[in-house]
């Protein structure tokens, strides 16, 4: 079920309590999500505190030029693919002070889709500055908005968890 915007904040003004209390920055890219995770947190009043910014790298052109994705990567593995996502975190930590980042990209629809990437499949890479990033696929159900409402929740799970946050 897709998460209201209600229960998407709510997990947003949880991370901003857990950075805020260990001091930590966060930066986001996003793809098939347009920038949606950076709307939810910044939402929120003070985040600006704790939330870096957000490159949204739509196209492949971007996620080149502004993070830094190899080419080789996006013709080998493409835009939906654990490599590119890990890129896609590595070229937040270059260009940002952030400690934590967060990159996701995917396939939302309703077209897009193949056998092997379907529609609804999303990769998302979390992690901290020189300590382990992780990239994992999810495929959840619905419509586009569906896709991308559950993807900014499962980034903001994912950072929970991370982090270790109640």
């Amino acid at each position: 079920m897709s998460p209201t915007e209600q229960e998407l904040r709510d997990l947003a003004e949880q991370l901003g309590e857990c950075m805020t209390s260990k001091g930590m920055k966060l930066a986001s890219a996003e793809s098939c999500t347009g920038g949606w995770l950076a709307k939810i947190i910044t939402d929120i009043p003070g985040s600006s505190s704790w939330f870096v910014g957000s490159v949204v790298s739509y196209s492949n052109d971007a996620k080149q030029s502004l993070l830094g994705v190899s080419a080789d990567t996006l013709t080998e593995f493409g835009a939906v693919s654990g490599d590119t996502v890990l890129e896609m975190s590595d070229g937040l930590f270059a260009h940002t002070n952030a400690d934590i980042a967060v990159s996701i990209s995917g396939i939302a629809g309703p077209g897009g889709g193949s056998d092997d990437k379907p529609v609804g499949l999303v990769w998302l890479s979390w992690g901290k500055r020189d300590k382990s990033v992780f990239a994992n696929p999810f495929t959840f159900d619905g419509d586009r908005e569906a896709v991308r409402r559950q993807s900014v929740k499962q980034a903001l799970e994912n950072l929970l968890e991370l982090l270790v946050c109640e």
